[in-house]
């Protein structure tokens, strides 16, 4: 295998090698030259290594002099294209190509009446040496490369009115978008404030192109160009906003989303375009005003119920949202009254996404000061800037804004209860540790005061034993709810405490999986487990009403305890037996230690000295204790007359028994001479795996007996008298 790649990488070097001669002596025939390169493209795509020898040998900096000498426009563009791809697949060759005199060239194709393919090939290149490259996006900026490819977005389409099937509009189209392309990564990853502040120049331009051409090939590098601009510059989106950016941002989401009903491809434009505007008022929540005049929360909520959506493109959405209610209560009027509450919430039970359950959280806890507010006050909440127009269309809205108060009303009121909900459980939580605490002392008392008066206590007795079974009966309906709110405790998961739909949503799932685990745990306890259920669902029934969500492989693991409070329930059974009796002069029904053992790891020999030790065996494991000791009563008398006692496997004694005589005496191995064939056998094993006996005893079909040392005293033998072939 070493051997074929070596042999590869070898001819990949020579084919290499003999290109970069052709190139040399072919520079009056242009063709030959193209398809050399073309072929050391190809090369150098399928071999990670051969970018590299290349630079070795002086190949980068020849094609790179040539593309810059060359008189000929297909060898220019050809040679561009090399070493695009090059520096491309080796980080290497793009520091090497990252140099001003290369920019500085670039730049030059790009004023100079080159061709289109020319001025694409020459933007490919600067787009490789500046992607990742922080020294690039510095050149490119020095050297005014950025300022011929600014005046190219403006220039390459003159017409917002594209016909992409006139073959040059097409090729113009495709220049443009590779500036596109290239701008964006001047400006971003890594980020490049001096490069961003420069870009922020062509913000009215796009704006022109988001206005009247509103079709895919435009609005996916505009918004692209846009949004990696603004990101994480504050001073850049606080000019785009200036320029009416993000005013043309929401027309064009207006527009997208009303077609995104008969459209797919609308619905996951209006995307893009939610994206970008999320990046312009990530930083400046403030900003939301702007896009409440547009009512851009209703179109947002109205996209989120689009069926072909995925859940990234939903989270970028509720972010969005929760940017614009984040700071401005005009939006979140506008959540409000749109249903955007209930519609987060079932966002918030139904997703099982982490990202879409946070985003949904976001928003609506930017909510809750509004829903406060307009519970608080129901009328003075300010809408429009004309009061006059507001009183003389109060009357009007006042029918419509009922209900929505009603139900902030509502909300907040169920918030406020399930609050209170959450401090009563924790106090009734504690009360019932306390109680099942002390009902196990009380118990265990009771046990030993059981075992210690078993005979004869009289009247002192009966009277003892009606206060006993009244403890016990009372212990035990307290221990009932005190294990369930134990589990319950096991059950609940941290979530945010500032988040109210999150304390809703907990207590719906845990009385659900609480049910399940009390009704496998112990079925003794299950009418009272019932009862909890219902009563814990009935305190959770007037909480946020959302659709059913059924958890899913969620699995209850019971606590380790000793054997005494897993068998609590047997006893209590045969305690409260017991009391019930007219007298305690009856003995009780005691158990075999063998069978109420149940969380010991248990073996042969542990569990043998359980049942000797147990006074009270059962009829089954006193008759297992009887043959053990018949057993080992058999043993030993066998040793007494005998002595010896052979322990050894059978096989082993087997084994023994073939190599030695009856009277202990070993055997001796019958003499085999080696013949011919198996001399033969010998020196041509010896020959392909040398001194490896084991090996050629397996290898050829040597006589039965044969072991490994037999063959290497004979080739022994045979190499110190060659004339003996066999004896």
């Amino acid at each position: 295998m070493e051997s074929e790649d070596t042999t590869k990488t070898q001819e990949m070097k020579t084919d290499l090698n003999l290109l970069l001669e052709c190139l040399k002596y072919q520079m009056d025939n242009a063709f030959s030259q193209k398809e050399a390169l073309v072929t050391i493209h190809s090369i150098c795509q399928q071999n990670s290594n051969a970018s590299v020898y290349f630079r070795e040998i002086g190949g980068l900096m020849f094609v790179k002099n040539l593309a810059k000498s060359s008189e000929h426009s297909m060898v220019k563009e050809a040679a561009l294209y090399t070493l695009g791809a090059i520096a491309e697949k080796n980080v290497y060759c793009q520091q090497t190509l990252c140099t001003s005199e290369l920019f500085e060239d670039l730049t030059w194709f790009l004023s100079n009446d080159s061709n289109i393919n020319l001025k694409r090939m020459s933007v490919y290149v600067i787009l490789v040496l500046v992607s990742n490259n922080r020294t690039g996006q510095t050149l490119v900026r020095e050297t005014g490369c950025i300022t011929v490819l600014s005046r190219l977005f403006r220039t390459v389409i003159s017409k917002h009115e594209l016909d992409l099937s006139d073959k040059n509009v097409f090729q113009s189209y495709q220049l443009w978008s590779s500036v596109c392309s290239t701008l964006c990564v001047c400006v971003n990853n890594p980020q490049n404030d001096e490069n961003q502040m420069f870009c922020c120049s062509l913000f009215p331009h796009a704006n022109e192109w988001l206005k009247n051409c509103m079709t895919p090939e435009i609005i996916r590098p505009i918004c692209s160009f846009i949004g990696l601009t603004l990101a994480n510059n504050t001073y850049v989106q606080k000019y785009f906003v200036s320029v009416g950016g993000l005013d043309v941002l929401s027309q064009v989401l207006m527009q997208l989303e009303s077609d995104s009903h008969e459209t797919l491809s609308s619905a996951k434009l209006a995307v893009v375009v939610t994206k970008t505007v999320d990046a312009c008022i990530a930083d400046n929540p403030t900003f939301g005003i702007v896009l409440s005049k547009y009512h851009i929360v209703s179109k947002l909520l109205a996209l989120l119920l689009h069926e072909s959506l995925d859940s990234g493109e939903k989270f970028s959405i509720m972010l969005t949202l929760g940017h614009c209610t984040e700071d401005c209560e005009e939006n979140q009027y506008d959540l409000f009254k749109n249903n955007g509450l209930p519609l987060m919430i079932q966002a918030l039970t139904e997703s099982q996404n982490e990202e879409l359950n946070k985003a949904a959280t976001f928003v609506l806890h930017n909510c809750k000061k509004i829903t406060e507010k307009l519970s608080l006050s129901l009328g003075e909440y300010p809408f429009d800037e004309n009061e006059t127009q507001q009183l003389k269309d109060i009357s009007v809205k006042e029918n419509n804004l009922e209900e929505h108060w009603r139900k902030a009303k509502e909300i907040l009121h169920r918030i406020e209860q399930l609050e209170r909900e959450g401090n009563e459980e924790e106090i009734q939580r504690e009360n019932y540790q306390d109680n099942i605490s002390s009902m196990n002392i009380s118990i265990q008392n009771t046990w030993k005061h059981l075992h210690a008066d078993q005979i004869g206590r009289g009247s002192k007795a009966e009277d003892e034993d009606k206060s006993h079974s009244r403890q016990l009966q009372s212990y035990k309906s307290h221990g009932v709810m005190s294990k369930a709110c134990t589990n319950d405790d096991q059950m609940k998961t941290p979530l945010k405490s500032t988040n109210p739909v999150h304390a809703c949503y907990r207590e719906s799932e845990q009385n659900k999986t609480l049910y399940k685990a009390k009704s496998s745990c112990n079925q003794n306890l299950h009418e009272e487990t019932t009862f909890e259920k219902n009563f814990v669902s009935q305190s959770s029934d007037h909480v946020f009403k959302h659709p059913v969500h059924i958890a899913k492989n969620i699995k209850q693991q019971l606590p380790v305890t000793d054997p005494f409070t897993l068998c609590s329930d047997i006893i209590n059974k045969e305690v409260v037996s017991f009391l019930a009796t007219p007298s305690c002069s009856k003995m009780l029904t005691y158990r075999c230690s063998g069978c109420i053992a149940v969380e010991k790891s248990l073996n042969s020999r542990n569990f043998s000295k359980l049942l000797h030790s147990c006074p009270y065996q059962c009829d089954r494991h006193k008759v297992i204790v009887e043959a053990e000791d018949r057993y080992k009563s058999e043993l030993r008398k066998s040793l007494i007359c005998n002595k010896k006692i052979l322990l050894t496997p059978r096989r082993r004694q087997r084994l023994s028994n073939e190599s030695t005589t009856p009277g202990g005496i070993k055997k001796r191995r019958i003499r085999k001479n080696f013949t011919e064939e198996e001399v033969n056998y010998l020196f041509n094993g010896v020959k392909k795996m040398g001194n490896h006996w084991n090996s050629i005893l397996w290898s050829f079909p040597f006589q039965q007996g044969r072991k490994a040392v037999d063959l290497a005293h004979k080739y022994q033998k045979l190499t110190k008298h060659p004339t003996c072939a066999a004896s």
